[in-house]
C-alpha cells in the first residue's frame, strides 16, 4: 500500500493496489485492480470514498498514521457498493464527528447494507455544492452508473473530477498517474466501459451533459489509474462508445382496453421509448387485421402486449393474435406484458406465459437485473384502474428502461 501520494494541493490518495487476480461481477480481473480513495486535507477534512470491505482494518490502520481521525468532518460515498463503501463501517466507528455525505438513496443503501442507521447524514441532491474549508466540492446524481444511488463529485479548485466508478480501468498499479504508466491504458479503459458502463449508455449521456459546464484538469476515478494528462481523451471516449445516434430500434406496442386504461399505459410507455429516439408503433388490436400486426411484430426489436382483465382472462382479440404471433420467427426480439386491471390483474400474467411460449426474450424483471442491475422496475408492468400521475411516471420510465435495453444490445 502507498501510504498517502499527493494529487493535489492538500489532495491525497489513500487507496489500496490490490494485485491479486481479483473475483470481480462473475469476472477475474486477470491484472488486479486499484481501490482509490481520496483524503482533502482542509479545514474540514474530507474522505472521498473508501476500499474494498476486504481492506478495511489495513485501510483504517493506514490512515490513522498520519491523520487525526477525530478531525475528519465529512465521508463523501459516491457509490455504495462494497468495493468503494466497504471500510465505511471500520472508518466510522473512528471517526466520531464525521457526517456521511450521499444521495437520497446511498443513505437508505447504507442504512440497510452496513446497519448504519445512526449515523450523521448529510444528503445532496444534483447540483448540491458544500464547503469544507479551502475547497468547494460540488455534487452531481449520475443514477445507473452503474447503480441508482451512484453520484460524482467535483472540487471547484482543484478542477479535479471524482466519479467513482465512472471512468475506471482495472489494472493493480504504482504508478497511480495514467502519464507514468508503463503501458498505453486505452484499451483497458474502453474494456471496462463495455463490462460496466456500456448496459447505461443513455445514462453515460445524461452524465456527459453534466460535465460540460465543469473545468476539468484532472479525473480521479475509484479504480486503476488516475487521469491527470488529457482527461478530455477519455471523456471524448465515453462520449463517442455512448453515441446512440446511429442505432435504428423500432417499438411495436399492441393492445386491447375496455375503458382505455390500458391505452393510457401504451401512450406513456412510448414516451419512454420515443425519450430514447426508438421509433415506434400503437396499435389497437381491435380494429387492425393481422397481417398489419404481423408486419409490424416482424420489423420490431421490442413488442409490448397489453390487455385488461376481464373474468381472470385477456380481452377482445389478443389471445387469437397471440396464437399467431407465437408461429412466427420472434427469436431476436424481445416481448413485454403489460396492462390494466381492477382485482387480481390475471390477464398480463396470462400474456406473460404467451411470450415464454413465443421464441422472443421475455422481458421481465428477473431479466432487468441479470443483465442491467436495474431492480425498481417491475415487469410485467401491472396498473390498478386509471393511471394518475406516479403511475403514468412509472409507464414512461418502464419504456426507457426497456429502451436502454435494447440499444446496449
Amino acid at each position: 500500500m502507498i501510504k498517502r501520494k499527493e494529487i493535489a494541493e492538500k489532495s491525497y490518495w489513500i487507496g489500496k493496489v490490490d494485485d491479486r487476480k481479483v473475483p470481480f461481477h462473475r469476472l477475474t480481473l486477470e491484472k488486479g485492480t486499484t481501490y482509490n480513495s481520496y483524503l482533502l486535507d482542509t479545514e474540514e477534512p474530507t474522505i472521498i470514498d473508501t476500499v474494498d470491505i476486504l481492506y478495511g482494518r489495513e485501510y483504517v490502520e493506514n490512515l490513522q498514521e498520519h491523520t487525526d481521525l477525530n478531525s475528519i468532518k465529512y465521508i463523501v460515498i459516491n457509490h455504495v457498493e462494497p468495493d468503494h463503501a466497504g471500510a465505511l463501517p471500520a472508518l466510522i466507528n473512528k471517526t466520531k464527528n464525521a457526517t456521511i455525505v450521499t444521495t437520497e438513496k446511498g443513505k437508505e443503501l447504507l442504512k440497510d447494507m452496513f446497519r448504519l442507521k445512526d449515523k450523521k447524514y448529510l444528503v445532496v441532491r444534483d447540483g448540491d455544492k458544500l464547503d469544507i474549508g479551502g475547497k468547494i466540492l460540488h455534487f452531481y446524481e449520475t443514477p445507473y452508473l452503474h447503480t441508482e444511488e451512484t453520484m460524482i463529485t467535483y472540487c471547484e479548485e482543484d478542477k479535479i473530477l471524482y466519479p467513482c466508478d465512472i471512468f475506471s480501468t482495472h489494472i493493480a498499479n504504482e504508478e497511480l498517474f495514467n502519464d507514468l504508466a508503463t503501458n498505453d491504458i486505452t484499451e483497458d479503459f474502453k474494456v471496462y466501459y463495455k463490462l460496466i458502463m456500456h448496459p447505461h449508455r443513455p445514462y453515460v449521456r445524461d452524465m456527459l451533459k453534466k460535465l460540460k459546464n465543469l473545468d476539468i484538469d484532472m479525473i480521479a476515478p475509484s479504480h486503476g489509474y488516475i487521469l491527470r494528462n488529457n482527461p478530455e481523451k477519455y471523456i471524448k471516449l465515453y462520449d463517442e462508445m455512448s453515441d446512440v445516434g446511429n442505432i435504428n430500434k423500432n417499438g411495436l406496442i399492441l393492445f386491447t382496453s375496455m375503458t382505455g386504461n390500458t391505452a393510457k399505459i401504451a401512450q406513456n410507455i412510448s414516451k419512454g421509448l420515443e425519450n430514447l429516439n426508438i421509433n415506434t408503433d400503437i396499435i389497437n388490436a381491435k380494429n387492425t387485421d393481422m397481417e398489419v400486426i404481423k408486419e409490424k411484430a416482424e420489423k420490431a426489436d421490442v413488442i409490448f402486449i397489453g390487455t385488461s382483465t376481464r373474468y381472470a382472462d385477456m380481452i377482445g382479440n389478443i389471445e387469437y393474435i397471440l396464437n399467431e404471433l407465437i408461429k412466427l420467427d420472434l427469436s431476436d426480439k424481445f416481448g413485454v406484458a403489460f396492462g390494466s386491471y381492477g382485482w387480481s390483474g390475471e390477464g398480463v400474467e396470462i400474456i406473460n406465459d404467451y411470450i415464454r411460449k413465443s421464441n422472443m426474450t421475455l422481458l421481465d424483471k428477473s431479466y432487468l437485473i441479470k443483465t442491467t442491475g436495474v431492480d425498481d422496475v417491475d415487469l410485467p408492468l401491472r396498473v390498478k384502474f386509471t393511471p394518475n400521475e406516479d403511475s403514468k411516471a412509472i409507464c414512461v420510465k418502464v419504456g426507457k428502461t426497456v429502451g436502454e435495453v435494447l440499444l446496449s444490445n
